[in-house]
This record gives C-alpha cells, structure tokens and sequence, in this order.
C-alpha cells in the first residue's frame, strides 16, 4: 500500500526555448522541479499534509503532482499559470487542489483558480477555511512556457 505524503510545496517558474517542448523543460527547471519525476494527478490533500519549503530532492524522485502549464509562439502575448488549494473548514476532511493556466496577467488567473478551488469544496458540500494559490507571468518573446505547481513530498 502507498502511504500518504505528508508535505507538500508550491513552486512556478517561466521560460523562453526553441520549441514548446524545451520552453517547458525550461519553466520546469525555473521552478527547481526540472529534475524530479512528476506523476500527474488530480489532487486531494491529506488532511494532516502541511505546506513546506521546497526541499532537496534527488534526481528522479517520482511525486504526485498537479502542474498547470501554458505555452504560446506569439511575441509580446502575456500567459500566466496558477494553481490552488482550498482546505475545508472540516478539518478531518481533504484539501483540493485546483491548477488552472491561460492567456492573461497572472493576478486574474490566479483569482480564477482560487474560485475554481472554493466552487469544488463547495461541490463536495464543504465550506473553506482557507485557501493558498501560487502564481506566475511571462511574456512571451519567441516561443514561452509558464508553470505553476503543488508538489507533494
């Protein structure tokens, strides 16, 4: 059986590349999560998981992760990415999380996901105790990427 991490860590980064592909190699590596093996998921929080400073984690550890990414070849075009974590008012229950990324500055993308994060809670018959979000911008000159991320560790 797989354990439930117990930490967690919020990291975004941007980049320039010559393909879509490296411009997102890059935000990855801005973000200082180039290196680990992210599993990609749709994410609930442990109830006891607690957000952290983003540790040293060697090359290639695998971590469940929600990643938001946008990409875009048009010069000048501003492209944001964000992700969320609405933690219930019923403590025993499940944090989610949300990730949401597109064309536009990053204060309005990030306010979109934390509204996805508390709609979701809300869905689920909860009410939120509080919300955490992390955000970035770029703007793009030939080919960029933006990444938001919530890592669990």
């Amino acid at each position: 059986m797989i354990t439930a991490p117990d930490n967690y860590f919020f990291t975004c980064g941007a980049s320039e590349g010559l393909t879509r592909q490296n411009a997102f190699i890059g935000a990855k590596l801005a973000a200082g999560i180039g290196h680990l093996s992210l599993v990609e998921t749709r994410i609930q929080l442990p109830p006891n998981c607690q957000l952290c400073i983003q540790p040293e984690l060697a090359e290639g550890t695998l971590c469940p992760a929600l990643t938001a990414e946008i990409a875009s070849e048009i010069p000048g075009e501003i492209i944001s990415a964000a992700v969320a974590v609405a933690w219930p008012t019923e403590t025993l229950r499940a944090g989610l999380v949300m990730g949401y990324a597109a064309r536009g500055h990053k204060e309005d993308i990030e306010a979109i996901v934390r509204r996805m994060a508390e709609e979701g809670l809300g869905m689920r018959g909860l009410l939120v105790r509080q919300i955490h979000s992390i955000a970035v911008q770029h703007r793009v000159q030939r080919i960029g990427c933006a990444v938001a991320s919530l890592i669990l560790c």
